[in-house]
């Protein structure tokens, strides 16, 4: 039987809102990613069977599916196809779902999947119309949910949701401001150590200027600095913009192959694709989703949450990560050992490709053998994801 490995992975830095990746077309941004990965691989574009990249306001800049327009802009050959998707903040994710089912069926011997989000070229929201039917549907259905105000703005506000979650799970501000703070502190050691270095491939601006970190660490941070932050989403929340992911700009790529292929092609694959599914929760809330997903991955691969090595859980919002641990009593010191969004960054559509990306290679690092990746996403849903080294 055919299986699915991941032979490469690189990402770009994550770009602050308007600050060193601002110029950047995310077409292009897309095409350093593809052009860094096929190059650290010897790989040679044309045995490219199809690039599954993830984009979530697919509008403006990011518009006429990107994928293809970054395959074009990476001077790879016409005949290399391209295809975008938006399953919200899991969409890369969601991508290299994509890319190992088609190598599994065998309809593909060598895909690429990944994503991009340039959040400062394209706010987060633009394609959201007037009328939305999605939108129309959650407040029908339900307009007396608990925790739900009549006037939330449901169900696009997920700083609503992750309200609505501190509160189910008693977090306080103090435990939110905490996990934020030790975010950006475990994120820091990491760029400090030099363990992000592998997986960046840094970037050219016009202005003759280069990216090679993450702008989004704040090292000088302190439980005082967000404590003094206000509650945007609720006068009298514990939500702030220091406990949430930040605005961001990047993109990320990943080799998706069989093993067969990789050793015929002298390619030693990082890992293998061991489950991966998709399960949805509650709609209002919206962010709880990775904990019926990971309880999902988990029966399905056979395996104990004891038995992974590292957790990665998108940090959307600070009580995510936190109520996930609390609901599958995992073991805190193995979750998102190197930082996450609230530190890091969250460029929507390329988050699930860049903690991937960071995934791996903290695997790679510290001798892992299971690596398990969820993250909640629009709509209520969540990708789960676990990847056996190899």
């Amino acid at each position: 039987m055919r299986d699915a490995v991941i032979v490469g992975a690189v990402r770009t830095p994550v770009g602050r809102r308007n600050g060193g990746l601002t110029g950047v077309h995310p077409v292009d941004l897309s095409a350093h990613a593809l052009r860094a990965l096929a190059e650290r691989l010897a790989l040679d574009p044309a045995e490219v069977d199809d690039v599954v990249w993830g984009c979530v306001s697919q509008v403006g800049d990011q518009s006429w599916n990107v994928a293809r327009g970054a395959v074009l802009a990476a001077g790879w050959p016409e005949s290399v196809p391209g295809t975008t998707l938006d399953r919200q903040c899991g969409s890369s994710q969601q991508a290299i779902h994509f890319a190992a089912a088609a190598v599994i069926a065998g309809q593909s011997d060598l895909v690429v999947a990944g994503g991009v989000e340039s959040m400062s070229r394209v706010p987060m929201g633009s394609s959201i119309g007037e009328g939305n039917a999605f939108g129309d549907q959650v407040r029908a259905r339900y307009r007396d949910h608990e925790g739900f105000a009549a006037d939330d703005p449901v169900p696009f506000s997920q700083g609503v949701g992750a309200e609505m979650m501190a509160a189910r799970w008693g977090f306080d501000r103090g435990h939110l401001d905490e996990y934020a703070l030790a975010s950006h502190q475990k994120a820091a050691a990491a760029q400090d150590a030099g363990l992000f270095d592998a997986e960046i491939a840094p970037v050219a601006t016009a202005d003759g200027g280069k990216v090679a970190v993450d702008e989004g660490v704040r090292r000088d941070t302190s439980l005082a600095a967000l404590g003094e932050l206000k509650t945007p989403f609720r006068a009298d929340g514990v939500v702030t913009a220091g406990s949430a992911s930040q605005i961001s700009d990047g993109a990320a790529a990943l080799a998706v192959t069989t093993s067969e292929w990789a050793a015929a092609h002298g390619l030693r694959p990082l890992a293998r694709i061991h489950t991966a599914v998709v399960a949805a929760d509650d709609p209002v809330v919206m962010l709880t989703a990775p904990i019926p997903a990971t309880a999902k991955v988990l029966r399905r691969a056979g395996l104990g949450i004891e038995e992974i090595g590292v957790y990665e859980v998108n940090e959307a919002f600070a009580p995510v990560p936190l109520a996930w641990l609390t609901e599958t009593e995992a073991d805190p010191a193995r979750l998102n050992p190197r930082g996450g969004a609230i530190a890091l960054g969250h460029p929507l559509g390329g988050s699930g490709a860049r903690i991937m990306t960071t995934m791996l290679h903290h695997m790679r690092d510290n001798g892992i053998r299971y690596g398990l990746q969820t993250m909640c996403e629009g709509g209520g849903m969540a990708n789960a994801t676990i990847v056996e080294s190899l």
